[in-house]
């Protein structure tokens, strides 16, 4: 059986990112996924491995005793033969033979020296500005293939690499665009618009302050993980404003079926960024409409179906619009959109390329 061993940047969980997603759809392939520790007691409860799909293991790393910085020296290099022979161990246990390995960030660079392996595969998500560059230009450099989720992305690597194929991100669109298609679906009377993902610091969610004030009557729903975004405490004392916790991916289409539009907004450190998220994808899929924020002069991914607005009160006049939208309007084209970025799509290409290439 073909073998890969995946170095993720994030864990195996009920609300899936895009390596897990990936992973798991990959077809007559045994994989080991490993995933680094948030805690020195998950980095336990991960260190024995976990039967995660029939031909999917998954391990959590060991935790990083000392900061992850070359100015360290011996005691930096100690710590990647750590945490090598870690992952050396369980690829011995496993039987694992010179696989493929899948690494998706910079840090996996200092790996590369003390494993076996027959191809090298770096998958770019988003751009490592707080890692230095040297680490991500030489993986860059000693990947057989390097997957880019933009344009820009690819655009930064393709200085140290020739083989460059795009992959931006997906989304699992049978989930949620069945749950939009059931005609006992039922919506609030009162206008809701929702919002998912995570609630970051930087996330500006000033035109969302803007619009809830503007219309007192219509409701607003955040679903996801919070940090301390200087928003929360003025969003958290409305009345039209409801903070709900971060809920599993099964159950995340039921609640954006509770309404009318969806709401997108910027993070601030991520200022012209053309990487799509997912969470665009999972709203094309349900066929809402959509009311997006935009950097100045951003080249819209999405123009025919998406509402985008420069400022706060464009982006209140769109949900007036979007409101008043036609349910059959754009709905059947948003989900073409989300129909085209199926993670099985994705995979499926992902799948032809290292065939091609011979490296699976």
């Amino acid at each position: 059986m073909k073998q890969i061993v995946c170095l993720s940047n994030e864990s195996w969980s009920s609300s899936p990112g895009r390596t897990q997603q990936l992973m798991a759809r990959m077809k007559g392939v045994k994989i080991l996924y490993f995933s680094p520790a948030d805690t020195w007691k998950t980095a336990s409860l991960g260190a024995g491995g976990r039967k995660v799909r029939p031909n999917i293991t998954a391990y959590t790393l060991p935790v990083h005793i000392f900061p992850q910085k070359e100015q360290l020296g011996a005691l930096f290099r100690f710590e990647q033969r750590r945490i090598s022979k870690f992952i050396a161990a369980k690829m011995s246990k496993h039987r694992m033979r010179e696989p493929l390995l899948w690494v998706t960030s910079p840090e996996h660079v200092h790996f590369l020296d003390n494993l076996e392996y027959r191809g090298l595969v770096y998958d770019c998500d988003r751009e490592w500005d707080h890692l230095p560059l040297t680490w991500e230009g030489t993986l860059a450099a000693a990947s057989d293939l390097v997957f880019a989720a933009s344009v820009s992305l690819a655009e930064r690597l393709s200085p140290c690499s020739n083989n460059i194929a795009a992959l931006p991100n997906g989304v699992s669109y049978p989930l949620f665009s069945s749950h939009f298609s059931s005609p006992h679906r039922k919506l609030p009377k009162t206008p809701t618009f929702g919002w998912t993902g995570t609630i970051y610091d930087d996330l500006d969610l000033s035109p969302l302050l803007y619009v809830a004030r503007a219309r007192p009557e219509w409701n607003f729903v955040l679903i996801g993980k919070r940090q301390h975004n200087p928003y929360l405490n003025k969003l958290s004392h409305m009345h039209n404003v409801s903070l709900r916790t971060h809920c599993p991916l099964s159950e995340l289409p039921e609640q954006l079926g509770r309404c009318h539009g969806l709401l997108n907004f910027l993070r601030l450190d991520q200022a012209g960024s053309d990487i799509i998220p997912t969470r665009i994808y999972e709203y094309l899929s349900t066929g809402l409409p959509i009311v997006s924020m935009l950097w100045p002069d951003q080249i819209e991914h999405f123009p025919d179906v998406i509402y985008g607005a420069n400022t706060h009160e464009e982006f209140l006049t769109l949900c007036e619009h979007a409101l008043e939208e036609v349910p059959t309007l754009f709905s059947q084209r948003r989900k073409a959109h989300g129909a085209a970025a199926s993670w099985s799509h994705r995979v499926e290409e992902v799948s032809r390329i290292l065939e091609v290439t011979g490296l699976l």
